[in-house]
C-alpha cells in the first residue's frame, strides 16, 4: 500500500500523516504506472461507528489537499455489499468508502535503481558491504566491499556513506563503532494471500480495530487477495523471515469475523513475512505497534550517515534528507533536490490495469518486440499464474536478475502469489536463466534445490 495511514492519524502521529499523504501523490503522480487508486470499505456493525468514521475520513481528505484520490463517504449496508459481496452481513449497519494507494514493492525497487543508472548512477547487486575504511582522522572514507559471486574482494573511496540497510543497518554502525548501542527495534508484519474468491468485487476491506489494536487489510493484488498484517518485536532480524503461528491463527481467525467465505490454511497459496526497521528512542519499551513510522538520520563522529525507521510510502523524502544531510556532511555543492517532479522509470500515464504486465510501463513495448522476434517467449511459465517467459528474459537482461529467487520473487511475484506454483515453474525458469547466463547443468540443479528449499517456507503445512 501507498498510503498516510489510517492508523497514524487515530494515533495523533499528524506530522507523519501528512507527510506521507503528500509523498502518495507524489508517487502517483511519477509513477502512474505502478501506482494505482484502491478503494477500501470500512464495514459498520454499530450505529455510532458510520459517522466515527466518516469524520475520521474526512479529515484524511483534507489533509491529502489538492493530491487526493478520491472523496471518502458514508454508504448503506446496500452499496457495502455490493463493493464487497462476500463480506459478512450479519448485523452489518453500512460502511465507509475511502481511497489510497496501491502498488508493487519489488517493482518499485527495480523502477527506482533503472532511473538511478539513468541520471549516471552506478547500482551494483550482489555486493556485500563487509567493513569501512576509516583515514588517518578517524572519518570514513569508504567501503570494503565483497562480490557474493565470484568471492572477489574490493575497496571504493567515497566522501560519503550512507548506512540505508533497513533491519540490519545497526550491523553496519557497529562496523563503525563496535559499542554502537542498538537503534533499531525490529517489527515483523506478515501476509497470507488468498484467491480472488475471498474478496469479491475490486474493493479492499480496512478492519480499523482487531483484537490487538491493529487494523487488519484485505486487498485485491495482482488477481490474489492480500491479508494482513501482524506487528510483533524481534529480537535479531533475518534475510528471511518466517511467520510464527501465532501470527497466522490471527490473521486466519480475524478475516473468519468478517468474510462469508472461511478460510482456512489449507486455502493459503503464500505466505510471507517482513520486519520494518523501526527507529525506536534508546531505552523504549514501547508496544512496537505504538512506535512511530518516521525516519530518522543519524550521524555518527566519523561521518558515517545512517537512516532507520520510515515507511514506503516516504521513501522519496528519506532519500532527499539522506542524501541533503550527505552534501553537507561530504562538503559538496548545495543543490535543490529534483525528484519531487522526476518520473521514474516506466512511467506511462495511463495503465491498462487489467492486462498483468501492466507493472512494465513504457517496457512492455521493448517485451512486445522479443516476443515478435521469438513468439516461444510468449509460453506460460505455469497454467494457475500469468507469466510468460519473456519476463525471465527481460529480467536477466533489463533488471540484474542472477538467479531463481531474484526472478520468482522480486521480478515477476510468483513467489509471493502462489509458492507451489512458483516450485513447479522453477526448472523451466533455471533453464532460461542458464541460458542467458552461460551456466551450466549442475548451476541449474543447485538453483532449483536452494529455491526450492526456500519457498517451503511460503507454505503452510
Amino acid at each position: 500500500m501507498v498510503h498516510g495511514g489510517v492508523r497514524y492519524l487515530a494515533q495523533g502521529d499528524i506530522s507523519l500523516v501528512l507527510e506521507a499523504l503528500q509523498e502518495r501523490g507524489l508517487l502517483r503522480q511519477n509513477a502512474p504506472h505502478l501506482v494505482r487508486n484502491q478503494s477500501f470499505v470500512i464495514p459498520n456493525y454499530t450505529w455510532w461507528t458510520g459517522p466515527f468514521y466518516t469524520v475520521g475520513m474526512k479529515v484524511y481528505d483534507m489533509m491529502a489537499g489538492k493530491l487526493g484520490l478520491g472523496p471518502s463517504e458514508h454508504i448503506t449496508k446496500e452499496e457495502t455489499l455490493k463493493a464487497i459481496p462476500n463480506i459478512s452481513d450479519k448485523e452489518l449497519t453500512g460502511g465507509v468508502i475511502y481511497y489510497d494507494g496501491q502498488f508493487d514493492d519489488a517493482r518499485l525497487a527495480i523502477n527506482l535503481a533503472q532511473t538511478f543508472v539513468e541520471n549516471s548512477g552506478v547500482a551494483i547487486n550482489y555486493m556485500k558491504a563487509v567493513g569501512l575504511i576509516k583515514n588517518a582522522e578517524q572519518m570514513i572514507s569508504g567501503v570494503k566491499l565483497k562480490d557474493m559471486e565470484s568471492g572477489e574482494n574490493y575497496e571504493v573511496a567515497a566522501k560519503v556513506v550512507i548506512n540505508a540497510t533497513g533491519v540490519f543497518a545497526d550491523d553496519v554502525l557497529q562496523m563503525d563503532n563496535p559499542q554502537q548501542a542498538k537503534t533499531i527495534k525490529p517489527s515483523q508484519g506478515i501476509h497470507i494471500v488468498l484467491d480472488k474468491s475471498f474478496l469479491q468485487g475490486e474493493s479492499a476491506i480496512m478492519i480499523p480495530k482487531t483484537s490487538d489494536g491493529r487494523v487488519l487489510f484485505a486487498v485485491p493484488w495482482h488477481g490474489k487477495v492480500v491479508v494482513g498484517t501482524t506487528d510483533i518485536g524481534i529480537e535479531s532480524p533475518s534475510l528471511e523471515p518466517r511467520a510464527l503461528d501465532e501470527e497466522i491463527e490471527f490473521i486466519l481467525s480475524t478475516a473468519t469475523e468478517y468474510l462469508k467465505k472461511v478460510p482456512k490454511r489449507s486455502d493459503v497459496l503464500s505466505i510471507f513475512a517482513g520486519l520494518r526497521p523501526l527507529a525506536a528512542p534508546q531505552g523504549d519499551e514501547q508496544n512496537t505497534k505504538e512506535i512511530s513510522r518516521s525516519h530518522k538520520i543519524i550521524v555518527a563522529l566519523s561521518g558515517l550517515i545512517t537512516i532507520t525507521g520510515g515507511k514506503w510510502t516516504t521513501y522519496r523524502k528519506m532519500a532527499e534528507d539522506a542524501v541533503d544531510k550527505a552534501a553537507l556532511i561530504g562538503g559538496l555543492p548545495e543543490r535543490a533536490c529534483e525528484t519531487k517532479n522526476m518520473p521514474i522509470h516506466g512511467y506511462v500515464k495511463n495503465s491498462d490495469w487489467s492486462d498483468f504486465q501492466y507493472i512494465y510501463g513504457v517496457d512492455k513495448l521493448h517485451l512486445n518486440r522479443l516476443v515478435q522476434k521469438n513468439p516461444e517467449l510468449a509460453e506460460k511459465l505455469h497454467e494457475r499464474l500469468p507469466f510468460t517467459k519473456v519476463e525471465v528474459v527481460w529480467a536477466v537482461r533489463q533488471e540484474m536478475a542472477r538467479n531463481l529467487d531474484d526472478v520468482l520473487a522480486r521480478r515477476v511475484r510468483a513467489l509471493f502469489l502462489d509458492a507451489r506454483a512458483a516450485i513447479e515453474m522453477a526448472p523451466k525458469v533455471a533453464e532460461i536463466l542458464a541460458k542467458e547466463l552461460n551456466y551450466n547443468q549442475l548451476w541449474i540443479e543447485n538453483q532449483i534445490n536452494e529455491f526450492t528449499e526456500l519457498a517451503k517456507g511460503y507454505i503452510l503445512d
